[in-house]
């Protein structure tokens, strides 16, 4: 006849076993994206429209100037001003073969928003951008870019991609930036230290997701 307190102490033992098993599966929650460890020699590249550009500020005042220092890193600066997420699309392929980047800061679409261009074709735009730094094992970022309107959010397609490939994603810093007379130049951008803002955003996330200590 089985002693009770031995099957008690085998159930108490194997409900441990069980816990331990599903600490070890699941961490303490959804793991978050990683980006491969930027060397002192890597090249990052910002890519994007106006908001990338600078537009509203000096040239060494550009999120991505800004972001260089505080990373030390080379931070390419490839902003077109009033460029539309499909002229992007169409630039992007030689700008990645050109310069080669270790990582992607893709910050587009706010020409799309302004144009009320169709939300469907501007995903789609964007997908394809990621899959072609996919394709060429370049890690990317993504910045999302808010509505020009009252609710100041950004579409939620920059959430749904950067949830099917993984991305670590900004989507919180040009709200608040833009979202505030103070930091802004004009209507639809920064001003100095909205970018100063960005760069300090961008090199958290990055130091949150490995690509620098």
């Amino acid at each position: 006849m089985s002693n009770p307190k031995t099957i008690s102490q085998l159930r108490m033992r194997l409900f441990c076993l069980l816990a331990m098993l599903f600490f070890v599966v699941n961490g303490c929650g959804p793991s978050k994206p990683t980006l491969p460890s930027l060397g002192e020699d890597a090249v990052v590249l910002a890519f994007g429209d106006s908001l990338t550009y600078g537009t509203g500020a000096l040239e060494n005042e550009s999120y991505p100037a800004v972001l260089s220092t505080l990373i030390h890193r080379k931070v390419i600066n490839l902003g077109v001003p009033g460029e539309t997420s499909a002229q992007g699309l169409l630039r992007l392929p030689a700008v990645l073969d050109e310069v080669k980047p270790d990582l992607l800061l893709l910050c587009s679409g706010g020409n799309d928003l302004l144009q009320k261009l169709d939300p469907a074709l501007t995903k789609a735009n964007l997908k394809e951008m990621i899959q072609l730094a996919k394709k060429r094992y370049i890690a990317v970022v993504l910045i999302a870019v808010p509505e020009p309107n009252l609710s100041v959010r950004p579409p939620a397609y920059y959430r749904e991609l950067a949830n099917e490939y993984k991305l670590p994603i900004e989507e919180e810093i040009l709200p608040k930036v833009l979202g505030k007379r103070s930091l802004k130049s004009d209507y639809i951008h920064p001003n100095a230290g909205g970018y100063q803002l960005i760069a300090e955003a961008i090199a958290k996330l990055l130091k949150k997701h490995g690509a620098i200590k």
